[in-house]
């Protein structure tokens, strides 16, 4: 077994074991998931009603759920059979196919159809794969001329698994002022770390970082145009997160997610 196939594995068993407590922590979403991604995916992807729309490493289907209350009729696929169960139970649209893909097994991709998908979605899932040239190279199979996938990440730059939140303490001329930041160690160099996306969570999982450079390049290689991009942060009245140091409007100058638009122009 090859070092990613490995990492890929403890992925998949890391996820399969968080199923259940990622299905009832995230539900129907979190601050995370509808204030900095779900309008930015939106606007990026265009869900039109009867669009075919691929939803890659969906989970327990929260955004394919979303996908196909637009109208469309969504394929959800996940590497985690236990995910897909869960997905699969709750009550939702019924234009909705959940499947068990592994989306680094270009093969496996490759069986959804050729040039059978408008568009497509990867929420939150790349630095959560060993490998995603393959996924990228598929897509450029999988998605109708002119088709569009758009992909939401931990901001490479500012929220990788190296980054760590600060608060500083100043007196201005008698006034105390708390100011945030973050401290960023590791950016340039490919790594892999485990972390926690959710205090509680059951198991740590690996998190694959890669700078922007290696995020992007697989796709551009297969094709793919990078036509569209967003960095959110959370606004300055935003309050939610569960320690002191949660991403929310503490760090308002900082984005904590990209969220980018690719298209096969071909």
């Amino acid at each position: 077994m090859s070092p990613s196939e490995s990492e890929n594995t403890q992925a998949k068993d890391a996820w399969d074991a968080n199923a259940a407590f990622w299905d009832e922590q995230m539900g129907e979403g979190n601050d995370f998931f509808n204030v900095l991604l779900w309008p930015s995916i939106e606007r990026l992807l265009e869900p039109k009603p009867k669009e075919r729309l691929l939803d890659v490493a969906c989970g327990t289907g929260l955004t394919s759920r979303r996908l196909a209350n637009a109208g469309a009729s969504v394929t959800a696929f996940d590497v985690s059979a236990a995910m897909i169960a869960l997905a699969a139970c709750r009550p939702g649209p019924s234009n909705i196919d959940y499947r068990v893909v592994d989306a680094t097994d270009r093969e496996a991709l490759l069986g959804l159809g050729a040039a059978a998908f408008d568009g497509a979605l990867c929420n939150m899932a790349l630095m959560d794969m060993a490998d995603i040239e393959p996924l990228m190279s598929a897509l450029a199979v999988l998605l109708k001329p002119g088709g569009r996938v758009v992909f939401s990440v931990l901001h490479p730059c500012f929220n990788n698994p190296a980054t760590i939140q600060m608060g500083e303490l100043e007196d201005r001329d008698g006034t105390l002022v708390t100011t945030y930041s973050v401290k960023v160690a590791r950016y340039k160099t490919p790594f892999t770390q485990f972390g926690i996306a959710m205090q509680g969570q059951p198991k740590p999982h690996p998190y694959f970082h890669r700078p922007l450079s290696a995020l992007l390049a697989p796709a551009l290689t297969a094709g793919l145009m990078l036509d569209g991009i967003e960095e959110q942060a959370f606004p300055p009245d935003n309050a939610g997160g569960t320690t002191p140091f949660s991403w929310n409007g503490r760090f308002s100058e900082i984005p904590a997610a990209l969220i980018a638009r690719l298209r096969r122009t071909a």
